[in-house]
Parts: C-alpha cells; sequence; structure tokens
C-alpha cells in the first residue's frame, strides 16, 4: 500500500522529525525512515539504509543530514551515534550482476527487502515507512510491468508513504541515507583494494571521467554494471 509522493514547499535547512510525529496513530508506532545510495553509480552496489524510530519516543539527532551534504569523516562520525539513537537500522545491497538482472527497480527491491528482513529478524516490525522519492519500489510485486520489476518474494508489507525529498526534510530518511553511504563507501573502499585501476576509493563506482577512461583501458570489471553505457 503506498501514497502519492508529497512535494514539499520549502525545504527545511536541517531535517526534523516533525513529518514523521505526523503518523502517530492507534496501531502505528515504528516508522522506518528508508533511503538508497548507488543507484547512478557505473559499479559496485545499490545499498539501502533503513534506520526505525519510536514514535512516541522521538528524539532529535544533531548534525545528521542527507549524507550526500556530510563530509566524508562526518559520516563515519555519526553513523555509529545512528545506530545507537534509532530503536533499529540495517543496510541491504543489490550487487552489479542483480543490478543487471533485475533492472535497477528490482535491485532496489532486493537491497531494501534485505534490509528489511535484517530488520525483522532483530525482533524490530514496523508500523509504516516513510520511504525517500516519489515511487514506491519497496513493496513486493503486485503486477509487473516494464515501470516496476523484480522479485516478488517476502518484502514490506507495511504502508509506504513516498515523500520528495524526505533525506532533506525527515531525520529518519536522513539516518537511513547516512548508513547506506557508510557501508557501500566501506565496500567500494574494499574493491578497490581487489582493483585499484579503477579509483573506486575516490569514485566510488561512479561515473568520473578518470573511471570512465579507466574502463577503456582495462575494460569493464565483475563488478561493473555491465548492462549500462558505461563508456
Amino acid at each position: 500500500m503506498a501514497t502519492a509522493a508529497t512535494k514539499e514547499r520549502k525545504t527545511p535547512k536541517f531535517p526534523s522529525l516533525d513529518v514523521e510525529r505526523t503518523f502517530l496513530a492507534p496501531g502505528i508506532r515504528l516508522l522506518a525512515g528508508v533511503d538508497e545510495v548507488g543507484r547512478g553509480a557505473l559499479a559496485g552496489p545499490v545499498s539501502v539504509g533503513i534506520a526505525v524510530v519510536d514514535l512516541e519516543n522521538l528524539a532529535p539527532l544533531a548534525e545528521v543530514r542527507d549524507s550526500k551534504l556530510l563530509k566524508p569523516g562526518d559520516r563515519d562520525r555519526l553513523e555509529p551515534l545512528v545506530r545507537e539513537w534509532a530503536a533499529a537500522s540495517a543496510v541491504g545491497h543489490a550487487s552489479a550482476q542483480e543490478i543487471d538482472e533485475l533492472g535497477i527497480v528490482g535491485a532496489l527491491r532486493l537491497a531494501g527487502t534485505r534490509a528489511w528482513l535484517d530488520i525483522l529478524a532483530g525482533g524490530v516490525s514496523p508500523d509504516v515507512v516513510l520511504l525517500d522519492g516519489s515511487h514506491n519500489w519497496l513493496s513486493p510485486v503486485v503486477q509487473a510491468s516494464l515501470f516496476d520489476t523484480g522479485p516478488a518474494g517476502p518484502a514490506c508489507e507495511a504502508p509506504v508513504h513516498t515523500r520528495v525529498k524526505a533525506d532533506m526534510s525527515c531525520l529518519s530518511v536522513a539516518a537511513a541515507s547516512v548508513l547506506a553511504k557508510v557501508a557501500r563507501d566501506r565496500l567500494m573502499l574494499e574493491l578497490h583494494g581487489e582493483l585499484p585501476v579503477f579509483g573506486w576509493n575516490e569514485n566510488k563506482g561512479y561515473g568520473t571521467a578518470a573511471h570512465r577512461d579507466a574502463i577503456r583501458a582495462a575494460g569493464p570489471s565483475a563488478y561493473h554494471r555491465t548492462s549500462w553505457n558505461l563508456l
């Protein structure tokens, strides 16, 4: 179940819990903020972070913002604080090969499902989801289409509410963004140690000029999304 995406008239400077508080109602206490990173990269996984908040015990968390607006050192410093602050948290990944096989939407759902199942395995079952963006790629596929593909196995059954730029305005989603970004960057650093020619320690798999030049010279690796236009 998903609602229409909501656009904000004005994006606040720092994310708050104002939007999250509007969801508190009988039977709704645990909200899962969800965000993804790596969607536009040429190599490496797409990663989905989940940060669950207890709507009856909300507390602010200073300095957390959309991960794109934070310096790497600040993200690394804040990541353990986010995990301690959240009622539950997880990050799921879908590999380059899975992106090639399922398409980016299906891979997002797969990564999100892996994170969701980790949350459930920890004994936490969110009542509602707040998802960054305008498209609900997290819920199970009911009827596949050109724009909604991927595995229809066990996945998020909670109501999903999409919100454009939620990572800029909603603290739970910004926190999820930090979790996903730190986890994915660490994976890319590991892959850089295996294949330093592509400079993944710097570009994290995104399509910089130097990265594309390295692909031209060395050819794509097993960690590149070969179904994409790499050059």
